[in-house]
């Protein structure tokens, strides 16, 4: 069984919101919570929690601490800490991260890697 801890998320939890009539191509940094519900394509290489909603579509190399796909994901995903792919999240790629959860319901296409957690320093 997976699982998936999404915990509820309010719009208040983020420092920036990528609106569903957006479109961004290019180069992506952040360090605070980012919620996309638009369309990205490029590049995202972020310290913070990175959140696709439902809607997004995004095709691109995600680098960040945490990352939940709620939406369309291509592209492969690298994180620090964990990834969770929801029930209506889809991911055509390959995953790099020391905890992976994924709800029932979702689609995943490609490898996943769950290196060792690296220790508190």
């Amino acid at each position: 069984m997976t699982d998936v801890r999404n915990d509820t998320l309010e719009l208040e939890d983020f420092d920036t919101i990528l609106s569903p009539d957006i479109e961004f191509s290019g180069i992506l940094r952040f360090e605070k919570p980012f919620l996309i519900r638009g369309r990205v394509s490029g590049e995202i290489d972020a310290t913070g929690l990175l959140v696709i909603d439902e809607e997004a579509v995004v095709e691109a190399n995600i680098k960040a601490a945490r990352v939940i796909v709620m939406g369309t994901v291509r592209g492969n995903l690298t994180a620090d800490e964990r990834v969770e792919i929801t029930d209506s999240g889809k991911l055509t790629g390959n995953i790099n991260a020391p905890e992976i959860g994924m709800e029932v319901g979702c689609r995943f296409t490609g490898r996943c890697v769950m290196p060792e957690k690296k220790p508190a320093e």
